[in-house]
């Protein structure tokens, strides 16, 4: 929910971004009483608002009356620069370690305490995952989210740990001194492993993409089955990562 966008003296833009700020992977599609209870804004003030943004073509109405996000409004999000020059740099390595390992291959940044993946390849014979492009990962249950935190600065560490670690399987690592022991190694190999944290039957191996300056741009990874040998597929994601970090400015 955006929060406190029904505040007196808030502004049209600040209303503006509540109702987009709606719209995720999970819940692309809502009812105009979604987008008030979330956004927190009147019902009226809702209606005004997204009557404005589908006009402009930022929202389009679904048959069923339900919104989701716009051609127009998709077009300015593919202007982002950086992330738009990161993906585009990083395409030919995520398709050669796809052909070489028909595995599922992700892509991710990070935002705020997400991964977020802006990239995916897969193939029918993969195993099945819940990550989409444009959708966020946990950051201490997922390989590219562990190799995220462990190059983030330690406000960025704490920070997520104080928001909370989620239990999202038996084997996800809730505990504080244990997530910190596994962001050690990450940081002392360069590559971080999830053993079916996030969901059972998936393992993933991720590594480290770094720009010019030596600082974290994000992280590659495979997501396969979790009878697969994960230290047979880490050189392939190594040599990922090394690619494009050569190859991003």
């Amino acid at each position: 929910m955006a929060g406190n966008a029904n505040l007196p003296g808030a502004s049209v833009s600040s209303r503006l971004f509540a109702v987009l700020d709606c719209f995720e992977v999970s819940q692309s599609a809502l009812t105009l009483t979604d987008i008030a209870t979330r956004s927190a804004l009147p019902l009226s003030t809702a209606r005004r608002l997204v009557k404005d943004l589908t006009a402009w073509g930022g929202l389009v109405q679904l048959p069923d009356r339900r919104y989701c996000i716009g051609i127009h409004l998709w077009k300015i999000g593919s202007l982002a620069y950086e992330q738009r020059d990161f993906r585009e740099a990083a395409m030919p390595y995520l398709h050669d370690l796809y052909e070489a390992t028909l595995e599922n291959v992700q892509l991710a940044v990070l935002d705020g305490l997400n991964a977020l993946c802006v990239e995916k390849i897969s193939g029918t014979r993969a195993v099945p995952t819940q990550t989409e492009v444009g959708g966020r990962l946990p950051l201490h249950a997922t390989g590219v989210g562990k190799v995220l935190l462990a190059f983030s600065p330690p406000e960025v560490v704490m920070a997520s740990i104080s928001h909370g670690l989620r239990r999202l399987t038996c084997h996800t690592i809730v505990e504080r001194g244990r997530l910190m022991s596994s962001l050690a190694e990450v940081r002392r190999t360069g590559v971080a492993y999830s053993r079916e944290e996030m969901t059972l039957g998936a393992v993933s191996v991720a590594a480290a993409v770094k720009g010019p300056d030596g600082l974290l741009k994000g992280a590659v990874s495979i997501v396969t089955r979790s009878n697969t040998q994960l230290d047979r597929l880490e050189p392939a994601v190594r040599t990922a990562a090394l690619g494009i970090s050569r190859t991003s400015t």
